[in-house]
Order: C-alpha cells, then sequence, then structure tokens
C-alpha cells in the first residue's frame, strides 16, 4: 500500500486551498494537486521518488488530480487517442469531473450551445470575441459529476472544488484564455490549429446528456460506478462509522487507487495496513493476481474514490 505525495502544480487561476490541506507553506497559487500521476514533467511521488520509478506508465493508464479554481481555466479541448499517437505521441484524454465544492453560482464551461457552427467559432477566434459566450454554462453543486471525452470544448469555472480523473495525458490544447497574463506576465500560448482538428462540432456531442451529467453522484448500494473508460475505471464507496468493506483490486489489470474524500478510514491489505484521512490516496499495486482490500470505516460517515 503505497501512500502518495502529490505533484503541486502551480497555475495562474489556482489558490491555497489545496497547499493547506496538505500543510505546505504559502507559496505561488496551486492549482492542481497530482495524487497519482506517471507523468514525466508532474508525477506523483512514493517515498520522496517520483511514481514512474516503482509503476511504469504502461501499467497505470490514468491520472487523478485535485483541482481548486479561484480564476477560470482557459477554455481548452484534449485529443482522442488517435490524434495524440500521431501528433503527440501520447495516449488521448477523455477525463471525468466529481465536483466536492463549489461556490453559490459558479460552475464550469462544457460543450457548445445549440446552433454554434465551426465557421461561426473560427469567426469568433478571429473577430476575439469571449469564447465562453458560445458555450454551455452548468452552475454545479458537490456531488454533480461530468464526464468529459476527447474532442469536448470545455473550461472549469472559477470558484469550484473538484476530484478528476483521466487518462494518463498531459496534452491540452488552449483556444482562449480571457485575455489574461500567465505567472510570467505573458499571455499563455495558444493551439488554435490543433484545437480546430479535435473539437467535436456535432450538435449530439455537445449536450448535457453527452457529458453524462448527473446532478448528484449517490446511489443506494455501497459501491456505484461514476464512469467507465478502456483505461480507467472510476467508483465511489461510502461507507458509516464501523462497517468493513471489501474492495475487488486489480479488476482491470492495473494498480488501483483510493482517494479519500470525506471521513478517516483503515486499510488492510494482506499484511499490509494504513490509514487515510481526508485528501490522502494509496496506491494499491498490481499482485500477481486479482485481490482484496479491507476498508474499515473509522468516522461517522466517508466518502473514497476508488480508480482502477
Amino acid at each position: 500500500l503505497m501512500k502518495m505525495k502529490p505533484f503541486y502544480a502551480e497555475k495562474v487561476w489556482g489558490g491555497d486551498f489545496l497547499s493547506r490541506i496538505k500543510g505546505r507553506k504559502k507559496s505561488s497559487p496551486i492549482g492542481e494537486l497530482l495524487e497519482v500521476s506517471v507523468l514525466k514533467d508532474c508525477p506523483s511521488l512514493y517515498n520522496d521518488m517520483p511514481l514512474y520509478n516503482f509503476i511504469n506508465e504502461n501499467e497505470i493508464s490514468y491520472c487523478v488530480k485535485f483541482i481548486e479554481t479561484t480564476q477560470n481555466l482557459s477554455i481548452q479541448v484534449h485529443p482522442g487517442d488517435d490524434y495524440a499517437q500521431e501528433f503527440e505521441n501520447s495516449r488521448g484524454k477523455a477525463e471525468c469531473w466529481l465536483i466536492l465544492e463549489a461556490n453559490p453560482g459558479e460552475g464550469i464551461y462544457l460543450g457548445l450551445k445549440d446552433g454554434v457552427t465551426k465557421e461561426r467559432f473560427c469567426d469568433a477566434i478571429e473577430k476575439k470575441e469571449d469564447l465562453n459566450e458560445l458555450m454551455n454554462f452548468y452552475p454545479v453543486k458537490r456531488g454533480d459529476f461530468f464526464f468529459v471525452p476527447p474532442g469536448s470544448i470545455h473550461a472549469i469555472g472559477k470558484g469550484v472544488l473538484l476530484l478528476e480523473v483521466q487518462q494518463s495525458c498531459g496534452v491540452t490544447y488552449r483556444v482562449w484564455d480571457w485575455n489574461r497574463k500567465g505567472l510570467d506576465g505573458k499571455p499563455r500560448d495558444l493551439h488554435i490549429k490543433q484545437a480546430m482538428d479535435v473539437i467535436n462540432f456535432g450538435p449530439n456531442m455537445n449536450n448535457k446528456e453527452f457529458f453524462q451529467y448527473s446532478p448528484n453522484g449517490c446511489a443506494d448500494t455501497n459501491e456505484y460506478e461514476m464512469a467507465t473508460h478502456t483505461d480507467f475505471s472510476f467508483k465511489m464507496l461510502e461507507g458509516k462509522k464501523g462497517e468493513k468493506i471489501e474492495v475487488n483490486l486489480n479488476t482491470r489489470g492495473r494498480p488501483t487507487s483510493v482517494i479519500c474524500l470525506k471521513g478517516i478510514v483503515g486499510l488492510n491489505r494482506a499484511e499490509e495496513k494504513q490509514r487515510l484521512s481526508e485528501y490522502m490516496t494509496v496506491v494499491c499495486p498490481k499482485g500477481d493476481r486479482p485481490d482484496k482490500l479491507m476498508v474499515e470505516i473509522l468516522s461517522d460517515e466517508c466518502f473514497l474514490a476508488i480508480v482502477h
């Protein structure tokens, strides 16, 4: 059971909450905690060494991160597997978001409004229009869930804290950045050509149903599935004090990650034990065969994210 240390990603739109919960001294704004990452330029750490020293990138095809926003993220899009392989030597990037907290009225920009064609969008870029005016905006609250396939234009709005599970890919094509400057005082790079190559303009790929919108992430069982993709499976597990819940590991033939979102739990795998509290993560390396993790709920209630 590998207790992880995150990679702290400084972002112009980040805040200080994620730093504070990890007991880190105040620094530049932190936008992302990469809890489980084998990406070369932003790896999470185990025993103060990059995770890719212990688990290679072929074994772990997903990435898990917390994101905190005090400003809007850039309007952006990610490529699918074929395009990313050809032009970036990478897998593509499908991702999903579980909203943990949001200021009232804040939300996300996701997909294009009805009737926005490629021509209209290109024209707006040429004329330096505010591109968010062409996009759907969804106010969010704790428990909301979205699946964001490659090619979906999006931006997480300000005042949001979420858990993101994604393919292990660092490729982002930035389309518009709200006319602001980056941490270095210069405008951040845009990637218009690549973005136009991959954006989904079809009406059926820009509506709420396409993004598997769920107004809350709850079901009547202890464990329930949020999203399934070739490169990751994302489940939620909830329990009350004193419960012991068995979790199957290696169900997808790769390491399982356990992220505590609320409460305190004890983890037991064979002879190994770990204790997790909020915003802590453990990676369970792949064994020779599928095995079990026993989760004991130690607080009044608990929510865990399980990623295979």
